[in-house]
Formats: C-alpha cells, sequence, structure tokens
C-alpha cells in the first residue's frame, strides 16, 4: 500500500459572512491559491530540480522508480477503450456480489419447508451474508494495495464460489448458514472495485466510472429477486445457490483472463525488473525495497479507520446512515412487495418482475448524473480550484425528496383493487430508486472529494452502514408488515418509513450549505495528499497527467 506523507493543509480562514452557499470558491479563494503555488515555483531552482528526477542515491547505492517516472507503464496511462473492457468486467463482478445478497430471498420458503424450521430462522442465512459482507469488504481492502487487485479479487472470487458448494448440497440449515456467513465474509466488494477505480482514473476524473461502478452494485441488488421469481418457481431450492455459483465461475473466468493487475506500487516494481534486465542494475521498485510493506500494526490501523471515521466524522456517519437507510429499503422490500402485490394476485414470477421498477429507477438516476458530471468536468478544465466538495451534493439536493416521495406514494397505493391500480405502487418504487442511486453516488462522490488519501475509510463507513442495515432489514421486514396496525397493516410500515427518510434527508442540505465548515473542523479532511500537490506543481512531463498520490487508496 502506498505511503502517504501527511502533512496538515493551513485551512484558508474566512469570516463566516464571506462564506458562500453555494459550492463554488470565491475568486479571492482561487487568487490566493494561484499566489501561493507561483510563491512555491519561485523557490530555488535546485529544490525545482530534485523535484524533477535528479533523485538523490539512497545510501546503499539503490535508485527507487516512481510513478513520474514510468507513468506511461500505469493504469492511468490506459486508453480510453482498455480502461473501460476492465471496467466492464469489474461491474460484472460487482453485480455478482450483490446478486448473491438478495436472490437468497426466494429460498427462504423453501428452506423453511424442506428443512422444517420457521420462516424467521430461514431468514438468518440473509441477515448473516450481509452483516459478513459488511465486515469482509472492508478486511479485504488492505491487502489489495498490499499484493495486487488481480490475486485479491481472484481469491475472494474463489472463495465465494467454493462456499456456494456446501450450501448447495447441505444436509441441514446449520450448514447453510455457515456457508453464507464464510460467502460473505470472502466477498471483496466494492473496497476493490472501487480501488480499481483510483488505479485508472485522477480523482477528479473519477465520476463516470465511479457511477458506473455504483450502479452496477445496485443494480445486482434487484436482478437477485428478478432471477429469483423463476428459480423458485421452476427449481429446486438448491439451485438457487448452484445459479450463484455458476454465475461465479463464469465471473472469475472473465476477470482472469481479461483484468490485468492495476495497482501502481506494483506495475512500478514489474516496470523496474524490466529495466534491470535492460542494464540499469541499480533501479527498483517501492515493493522491492520494502517501502510499502504493511505491518500487522499498520494493517490493523488501516481495518480501524473506518470504523473510527463512522464513529468520530458527522460527515462520514449522516451520510452513511442515509445511505444505508436507503439500502434497508430495498432489502425491506425484498419482503414487502410480496403481501403488497398479491393484492392483485401476482404470482411469486411477476411479483420478481415488479422489481423491475426499482432496475428502472436506477437507470434513470444513472443517466441523469452524466450531465451532471459533464458540467463538473468543463468547469475544472477552466479552473481546477473553482469547485468545492459540496458541489457534488447538488444533485442530491433535488433527487434525495423522491425517497421520501415515494415512499408516502408506495405506503398509500397499497390499498390494493379495487381502489388502485398496480402500475402505482410501482412508479412510487421508481422514485425510491432514484433517490437511493442518487444518495449512494452523490455520498460517495462527496466523501472522495473531501477526505482526499482517507477516502477509501469514509467510503468503508459508507459501504458498512449499507451492508450493515440491510442486514438487519432482512429479519425486521416481514414482521414490521405484518405486526404495526390492522385496517392498514400494508400501509403505516412504509409511512413510517417515509417519516424516517425526511429526517433522514435534513443533513443532506446542511452538509451542502456548512460543509466546509465542518472539513476544516476535522482532522481527517484537512491532511492533503502531498504528493499529488507536488505533482500538480509539475513534477510530472509537459502533456501528461499526475497521478494521484492516493484515490481510494488508504
Amino acid at each position: 500500500m502506498s505511503n502517504l506523507r501527511q502533512s496538515h493543509s493551513t485551512a484558508d480562514k474566512e469570516d463566516p459572512e464571506a462564506i458562500l452557499p453555494s459550492p463554488y470558491t470565491s475568486s479571492q479563494e482561487r487568487d490566493s491559491k494561484d499566489s501561493s503555488k507561483d510563491s512555491k515555483d519561485s523557490k530555488d531552482p535546485s529544490e525545482s530540480d530534485e523535484k524533477n528526477g535528479s533523485k538523490p542515491l539512497r545510501p546503499d547505492g539503490k535508485i527507487e522508480l516512481v510513478d513520474t517516472d514510468c507513468y506511461e507503464m500505469l493504469g492511468f496511462s490506459y486508453s480510453a477503450r482498455k480502461k473501460w473492457i476492465i471496467l466492464s468486467v469489474i461491474f460484472v463482478v460487482q453485480t455478482s456480489m450483490n446478486f448473491n445478497t438478495s436472490v437468497y430471498a426466494n429460498a427462504i420458503a423453501p428452506l423453511s419447508d424442506h428443512f422444517g424450521i420457521t420462516l424467521q430462522a430461514s431468514r438468518t442465512g440473509q441477515m448473516i451474508f450481509l452483516l459478513a459482507y459488511a465486515i469482509g469488504s472492508e478486511l479485504w481492502a488492505p491487502w489489495s494495495e498490499e499484493l495486487g487487485r488481480w490475486p485479491v479479487l481472484q481469491l475472494s472470487l474463489l472463495l465465494v464460489n467454493l462456499w456456494q458448494i456446501p450450501c448447495a448440497l447441505a444436509p441441514n440449515f446449520g450448514t447453510v448458514l455457515v456457508g453464507r456467513f464464510f460467502g460473505g465474509l470472502f466477498s471483496a466488494g466494492g473496497s476493490v472495485t472501487l480501488g480499481m477505480v483510483a488505479d485508472m482514473w485522477e480523482p477528479d476524473d473519477q465520476q463516470y466510472a465511479v457511477a458506473f461502478i455504483v450502479f452496477s452494485s445496485v443494480a445486482g441488488s434487484v436482478l437477485g429477486p428478478i432471477a429469483g421469481g423463476f428459480i423458485q418457481t421452476y427449481l429446486d431450492w438448491r439451485w438457487n445457490f448452484w445459479i450463484q455459483f455458476i454465475f461465479g465461475v463464469v465471473v472469475q473466468t472473465l476477470h482472469f483472463f481479461m483484468v490485468p493487475e492495476t495497482r501502481s506500487s506494483l506495475l512500478i516494481d514489474k516496470e523496474a525488473k524490466r529495466r534491470r534486465k535492460l542494464g540499469e542494475s541499480n533501479v527498483f521498485g517501492p515493493g522491492e525495497l520494502g517501502k510499502h510493506r504493511l505491518s500487522m500494526k499498520e494493517i490493523v490501523v488501516v481495518w480501524a479507520r473506518p470504523f473510527q471515521m463512522f464513529v468520530k466524522e458527522p460527515i462520514v456517519l449522516w451520510l452513511s446512515l442515509l445511505s444505508g437507510f436507503s439500502d434497508a429499503l430495498i432489502f425491506t422490500f425484498l419482503d414487502s412487495f410480496q403481501p403488497v402485490f398479491a393484492q392483485w394476485g401476482f404470482d411469486t414470477i411477476e411479483t420478481g418482475l415488479a422489481f423491475s421498477s426499482l432496475l428502472v429507477g436506477y437507470l434513470i438516476a444513472y443517466l441523469s448524473f452524466v450531465p451532471f458530471i459533464r458540467r463538473h468536468c468543463a468547469i475544472r478544465s477552466k479552473d481546477p480550484h473553482a469547485l468545492r466538495p459540496e458541489a457534488r451534493l447538488y444533485w442530491l439536493l433535488f433527487t434525495a425528496p423522491l425517497e421520501t416521495i415515494g415512499l408516502f406514494g408506495f405506503a398509500w397505493t397499497s390499498l390494493g383493487p379495487p381502489h388502485v391500480h398496480w402500475i402505482a405502487p410501482l412508479i412510487f418504487s421508481c422514485l425510491i430508486a432514484i433517490a437511493n442511486y442518487c444518495i449512494y453516488m452523490a455520498t460517495i462522490d462527496y466523501m472522495i472529494a473531501s477526505y482526499g488519501p482517507f477516502s477509501a475509510s469514509a467510503t468503508g463507513g459508507n459501504a458498512l452502514a449499507r451492508d450493515f442495515l440491510a442486514g438487519i432489514a432482512a429479519m425486521y421486514a416481514t414482521p414490521f408488515y405484518e405486526h404495526i396496525g390492522q385496517k392498514y397493516q400494508l400501509e403505516w410500515p412504509t409511512t413510517i418509513l417515509g417519516c424516517l427518510a425526511f429526517f433522514f434527508t435534513i443533513p443532506i442540505y446542511i452538509f451542502y450549505h456548512k460543509g466546509q465548515a465542518l472539513r476544516e473542523r476535522s482532522k481527517f479532511a484537512q491532511i492533503l495528499a502531498s504528493d499529488r500537490a507536488a505533482r500538480e506543481d509539475g513534477r510530472v512531463p509537459p502533456g501528461r497527467k499526475a497521478a494521484p498520490a492516493a484515490g481510494y487508496a488508504n
């Protein structure tokens, strides 16, 4: 994992009245930054010479190769076509992981019948997978930085696939629970897939790629119940796990043959070895010199940081809770759709197909970000300092209320015939999906912009909240819809969720207007990626963009 030189920034001190409510920096701020940069450029020429490649030898006579020496060999220099081929495979990988979390819902009733257990006991298989997934995705992150993205993701996919086998062959329900637990624990998830985005795109250029990966995550959760309806109707419950296994093997094969290693430190090591074969005998990569080897203590610190930021950082805490609450809604719907649409006579397959409304909502939300991201890119091309991190929450100001609107609408269109047509709750569920995607995308994007080298830990808290709250939802969803109210038993639970959604979306507006003040009080947000700043000062040869110091990496 890359070592980051952590230096505290001198945050711009402004008069409170001068803080703009919009996310755009003032001309005074930009002039200040430009003058600061000019002063750096006017330093002793010897300093700039050292920065531009005249690196002193180490005491042992070895020369360390850095990314600026072989930038054209790193993921940042891949062609757009190659990047998007890789990302498309990662899209399928992420989809398969989330497919595994949700398709199990269609095995709950068959497992209950086969093993003679209650439906609530059968649901623990879904809960335990999601809770283990929440922890597991964080545990894999440091190893992908240390050992590389490719071997870690291959190992993760292999172990997930292997643990599908005991589930499919289970002689008792305990075996299913064990298999589900380890299947969730070994799922690398977004901690690695988002890390690959950081390997190939600059932090300011990552938004298109991040939006694509976020779409794969939410889409996988919806494909589960859509396919699950057919599996439950036509196949034995064991095929629920065999299909997860087949999907996983296909995905692992695609990843094996089509995705190269993208981790920069490993690619630099590879280039150093190539140069030594060509005669540069004293050139070595950072991994070969041991600079990026993590001690066990450092690994524990990296593992603990997402939890620390989740508790201590208001931005991470509230936006993660909002994102987690939204994701829990989808898993609540896995149970609520059945009693709601049974009123119109929907069978298992038709209920599964009803989840297509969520997929449509996710697609609409994904496409809605394209012009928004294009606008940001155009602004940054004219002035790199023109946008504050809060600008990435702008679109969410308009889409987040759709969650509350969608929940209230879904609640009171669940009255059934003859009062309401079945298309009405589907339309409102589509609105909920739009809000859910936008919340996930915008909160991830904002944390990346706000926390720089610590963005992996910040977004890790987001992922932790989403999977953990979704896991809990798997247990309370059905009792929630069965035991609240008498006359309006299906309407009141969703109404309660709508009320909660209203309060959870309030912090979005607070962070948009007051986010800068909160960041100035955050020790994490005030630690700059000094390597990236140095590159922006001209260490990268003309015509080439600088590689980021961290991106998603801790």
